[in-house]
């Protein structure tokens, strides 16, 4: 049984996940070229440096497309800003996390979201294993899971309703990938919250998740 319900994504959903998996691939091609450059002949350096010129134009029209699209969708335009209120998120997560995860309704409840983002064994197995899969979503958004871990390492500085739970995780002698993973299941329930109730992020009402 899939934790979410599904539903046709609309059409400022669909631009955005078109958008967000075209800059993706064209920064890993930035990130190659660069690599390439950094052990390059002279005689080939010319070149790479016009492919990365012509990459970094190309990333920086579709970051210009990406905005476009959110500002021109008033539902995205709002869930946006919603999370531009959560510390730990910024330009480049908040429109991964609009075109991974779509309208929050269509998850049943927190566990579902989380499930969908195969985080669900950081649950059952309290940070002990990295390991076990059971209980996650046998086709877990990788996409999902990868945007939120920088920004699970920032929040956990940075948000106060993580920074605790992300020191007492710590004065347990956890592993730190262990309380990397558990603290992106604690932002992602997070934005779960502040995208079901349509509220900005307030630390006191998330206080309960660094118990």
């Amino acid at each position: 049984m899939h934790p979410e319900r599904w539903e046709a994504p609309s059409m400022g959903v669909r631009t955005l996940q078109a958008l967000v998996a075209r800059l993706d691939a064209l920064q890993e091609m930035r990130l190659s070229e660069s690599n390439r450059l950094a052990v390059a002949h002279a005689a080939v350096q010319p070149s790479l440096r016009e492919v990365l010129a012509t990459l970094e134009r190309a990333i920086a029209d579709v970051k210009a497309q990406i905005r476009q699209t959110i500002d021109d969708d008033p539902d995205l335009h709002q869930r946006a800003e919603l999370l531009q209120s959560i510390p730990g998120l910024g330009e480049r997560t908040i429109p991964q996390l609009l075109a991974y995860i779509g309208r929050p309704e269509r998850f049943k409840n927190v566990k579902a979201l989380i499930a969908y983002a195969s985080l669900s064994p950081m649950i059952r197995q309290s940070g002990t294993s990295l390991n076990k899969h059971s209980g996650t979503h046998p086709q877990g958004h990788r996409q999902l899971k990868h945007a939120l871990y920088f920004p699970a390492m920032v929040a956990g500085q940075h948000n106060p309703a993580i920074a605790a739970f992300w020191q007492r995780l710590k004065a347990q002698n956890k592993p730190g990938m262990v309380i990397v993973v558990a603290c992106m299941h604690k932002l992602l329930a997070i934005v779960y919250g502040v995208l079901k109730s349509r509220t900005p992020f307030d630390a006191s009402r998330f206080a309960p998740l660094t118990a």
